[in-house]
């Protein structure tokens, strides 16, 4: 199991995107598989993730986590992961927290 992710969660809400028809088909297969399949995702697996599953069950909320989620630039303080107080990666603006990558989607009880 990747420890940084919990997949059965995670799967879950891939398999709704891709019912869905949001975000792109190979690629959601792709990180099922490993999933899976134990391994590890690479960095550019977990933020196309993180950018494409901030919907929330609010029908007035309508835009997915590009809005609510800034990347953290190099440049940027990181302050501790308000779940597990690692350096965070990024900050989400609908409850001004930080959270790191393995944090920053399912830490809203608003999201599907």
């Amino acid at each position: 199991m990747n420890s940084s992710i919990d997949s059965q969660k995670t799967l879950e809400v891939i398999e709704r995107m891709k019912l869905a028809k949001i975000g792109e088909y190979k690629k959601w297969e792709s990180i099922i598989k490993k999933i899976k399949n134990d391994v590890p995702l690479n960095q550019g697996e977990l933020e196309y993730y993180t950018n494409l599953t901030r919907i929330y069950k609010d029908s007035t909320i309508t835009s997915r986590s590009k809005v609510y989620h800034t990347k953290l630039s190099e440049e940027d303080e990181k302050p501790p992961c308000k779940k597990c107080g690692e350096d965070s990666a990024f900050y989400c603006n609908m409850n001004d927290q930080y959270f790191c990558t393995k944090h920053v989607v399912g830490h809203d009880e608003n999201e599907i």
